[in-house]
């Protein structure tokens, strides 16, 4: 995948100007948002995992504390203010992920035929493609499209819960295994596309991480501490957290896994176009 399109497209899939979280709230935004999403799923919403919201605090002694909420669909915000209290974090916290759990309810938040025309035309504009990219899903551009079209009808919300799969396979160099391995892009994707984030994934990465931290001393320390950066740059910007968070949750994994692995350890990703699990070399970042 182009390096540029993907940051384009974290870029695009931002759901709130950070100037928006400066909006006050008079009224208790921890209930508020329980309340919205047990409303969500009174109304049929899709929520596999129930309507259960989830907060976590950074372990500290003093402030500013530090606290990140995932929503049912597992889109994760973080505190966005100066924080002296726990329970300041937690109202930050709670205050970005309302908002945009309410935003996302607008009809301009919807994947539409005529979101995905715009859409694709932007990216186009982006990166001076033309309309055959836009009609190839062996392109970046035509790979976006058939994403969209995919998700016809969902939130954006949901449709960047399903994105930060590809975005760590990126991130991680799963998708260039596949390539060399001769899976084709359309395969990536209908495996993917219906692949939930899970501890598999994790787990897979996080090795993946061992065995390149055995092969290249201090690289999951350099990485880490990249991490960090953007996930705290992220969050004082009021942004959706949930692919700087599941790195930097993947890394502590493989720190915590890095005595436990001979330096051999082969690394498993799913190969969609034979459907089994294969050994991979490590990738230099």
């Amino acid at each position: 995948a182009n390096p540029g399109f993907i940051l384009w497209f974290a870029v695009w899939l931002n759901v709130l100007p950070s100037r928006m979280a400066q909006t006050r709230f008079s009224m208790n935004v921890v209930e508020a948002l329980q309340e919205f999403w047990q409303m969500k799923q009174s109304r049929g919403a899709d929520l596999k995992n129930g309507a259960l919201v989830v907060y976590e605090m950074v372990p500290s002694n003093s402030p500013p504390y530090v606290c990140y909420v995932t929503l049912p669909g597992g889109s994760c915000f973080g505190s966005f203010q100066f924080c002296p209290t726990k329970a300041e974090a937690r109202r930050s916290a709670a205050k970005i992920a309302l908002m945009n759990s309410v935003f996302n309810e607008h009809p301009s938040r919807r994947i539409t035929d005529e979101f995905i025309e715009k859409s694709v035309s932007e990216a186009l504009a982006s990166f001076n493609g033309n309309r055959e990219e836009a009609d190839n899903p062996n392109t970046g551009i035509g790979a976006f499209r058939f994403m969209l079209e995919s998700n016809k009808g969902k939130s954006m919300l949901e449709f960047q819960e399903l994105m930060t799969v590809f975005q760590l396979l990126h991130w991680n160099g799963s998708l260039k295994a596949m390539r060399e391995r001769q899976c084709s892009r359309q395969e990536v994707l209908a495996h993917y596309s219906h692949r939930a984030l899970d501890d598999d994934i994790r787990n897979q990465m996080a090795m993946d991480w061992v065995n390149r931290e055995q092969n290249s001393p201090g690289a999951l320390s350099r990485e880490l501490a990249s991490t960090e950066r953007e996930l705290d740059e992220a969050r004082l910007a009021g942004k959706e957290l949930r692919f700087h968070k599941e790195k930097k949750d993947i890394l502590m994994l493989a720190a915590g896994q890095i005595r436990s692995y001979p330096s051999n350890c082969p690394v498993a990703v799913t190969c969609p176009c034979s459907g089994s699990w294969v050994g991979r070399p490590s990738f230099s970042k």
